[in-house]
């Protein structure tokens, strides 16, 4: 053997490194094109509920004026395909991660729209159902906070 074959060979350590740095630019790109991905649903669907309201709410009822106060339905249908295309995107742990955290925060929306509704029945006032996206969606985003402080 040759000593210029022992230079030739590069050491493990270095090769992990390398990998680990792909890894993250992988992890970028896809956090990137989701951001891109859910932006532009997000954008199609304020357009489409400014649209439904300024438009369909003078409109006569009927079937035309419901189909305009549902298009922005549209834009959330895009928001699920962007969150689709993200779990497929993602590595086995990021996938892992993200789906308890949903488990958990839909448990946690399902414990306070249940509690809420006891109070309903004691007098609280009744809250309209988009106010349950808004606590799935907040409850989503603090345990995933919290996973990742935890996690550190």
């Amino acid at each position: 053997m040759t000593s210029n074959a022992v230079y030739d060979v590069k050491h493990p350590l270095l090769k992990e490194r390398e990998n680990m740095m792909a890894t993250t630019t992988h992890e970028k790109r896809v956090g990137n094109t989701y951001l891109r991905e859910m932006g532009a649903s997000l954008l199609v669907y304020t357009l489409l509920l400014v649209a439904a309201i300024r438009l369909a709410r003078p409109m006569d009822e009927g079937v035309l004026r419901t189909l305009f106060l549902l298009s922005p339905m549209l834009g959330f249908c895009l928001m699920l395909w962007a969150i689709a295309r993200h779990l497929n995107r993602v590595d086995e742990y990021r996938r892992r991660f993200l789906l308890e955290s949903f488990a958990l925060a839909a448990g946690i929306t399902a414990g306070l729209t249940f509690t809420y509704g006891f109070l309903e029945t004691a007098g609280y006032p009744r809250l309209s159902m988009f106010s349950v996206w808004m606590v799935l969606c907040g409850a989503t985003m603090l345990v995933c906070l919290l996973r990742s402080l935890r996690a550190r």
